[in-house]
């Protein structure tokens, strides 16, 4: 199988592209096990998701606003 170098590919033979909702459902769903995780995590891990989980809450809000 041979694949085009990438400056000839063309963005929409790619099937990862996402609509809006689709990426609000896949946050809404990190945010969920990060949430979890931060639950029972210790203290050396917990600055991690806290900042994880404040850059996921602000994703999804952006994708919120049209």
């Amino acid at each position: 199988m041979s694949r085009r170098p990438e400056s000839e590919r063309s963005d929409w033979t790619d099937l990862d592209l996402l609509t809006r909702e689709e990426a609000a459902g896949r946050l809404r769903a990190e945010i969920s096990e990060t949430e979890e995780r931060l639950a029972g995590t210790g203290d050396a891990e917990r600055a991690l998701l806290e900042a994880r989980l404040r850059a996921l809450r602000e994703a999804a809000d952006e994708l919120a606003t049209p």
